[in-house]
């Protein structure tokens, strides 16, 4: 049995705790600034006590499901009290922005550090909304370096695997937030973007799955989300501009009555929705 702390008790930070309590025997410390979700997790039995600086060197994992400058903040102050032997995997949406602080605060202080990124969530967040089968199925994407030894991989692979996760996913994090900007950030963007039309507020009576799985993520958490999106606005921008590249074709297709390169453009789309997969 470990003791794990968990630093941020929102959707995925109270889900982990939730998951780790319903699946495993392991001890969980947890922390988070708003009291009434610290003091959910404890009368829901997600926590078993406080992660504190007085307790952070009591774990043998912590993980930080922070946004990107609230997770580098408690990261800088709280490294010196991090256990030599304990791993520190962040659960933040970028990667490159968190992994490039923590990897020298990790060789700093003697701790190991891995990245990490779990591939679930819903739309409405907070602690309220997390559940211990939020991670069922989904993918653990892990980020280690030349720092990370085979054995240290292994054992995480394993403690994600026993919460749910059905598959862990390895990757630079380059790669993982080139590849983010597109499955996870542009998916964002444009469901905010389509919700701003004036139609939106008239859609009752004629709307059905299409436009309700459309405008999901809309219900996003600005500030949260803004940090990701500029952290990541290299890989992103390239994104949107392919987007609004295709979206013009279409449109130049529809204005001209070009029924054959309308046709052609939504075969494309169709082909190469199956060739992709996902869901």
């Amino acid at each position: 049995m470990s003791t794990i702390g968990i630093v941020g008790l929102g959707l995925i930070g109270g889900s982990m705790a939730k998951a780790i309590k319903f699946h495993t025997d392991h001890t969980v410390y947890g922390a988070d600034l708003n009291t009434d979700t610290m003091a959910l997790a404890f009368a829901s039995g997600a926590i078993d006590n406080t992660l504190d600086p007085q307790s952070i060197g009591e774990c043998d994992l912590l993980l930080a499901a922070l946004p990107p400058q609230a997770l580098l903040a408690w990261a800088s102050e709280n490294a010196p009290l991090i256990a030599p032997s304990a791993v520190l995997v962040d659960l933040c949406g970028v990667k490159r922005l968190i992994a490039g602080a923590l990897r020298p605060l990790a060789d700093e202080y003697g701790f190991a550090y891995v990245g990490g990124h779990p591939m679930a969530g819903k739309e409405h967040g907070g602690f309220k909304n997390s559940t211990a089968l939020l991670f069922a199925g989904a993918s653990m994407i892990l980020t280690p370096d030349e720092k990370t030894d085979a054995p240290l991989l292994e054992r995480l692979r394993a403690f994600f695997l026993s919460l749910g996760f059905g598959t862990v996913t390895y990757s630079t994090p380059a790669e993982h937030d080139r590849i983010i900007s597109y499955t996870s950030q542009l998916c964002h963007i444009t469901s905010s973007a389509f919700v701003k039309s004036p139609t939106a507020q008239t859609h009752m009576g004629f709307s059905a799955g299409s436009f309700r799985d459309l405008t999901r993520v809309a219900y996003l958490d600005e500030n949260m989300w803004t940090e990701l999106f500029l952290a990541d606005a290299d890989f992103l921008t390239g994104e949107l501009d392919t987007l609004i590249g295709h979206l013009q074709e279409y449109r130049d297709a529809i204005s001209e009555g070009d029924k054959d390169r309308l046709r052609e453009l939504l075969r494309e789309g169709r082909e190469l929705k199956m060739t992709a997969g996902g869901t």
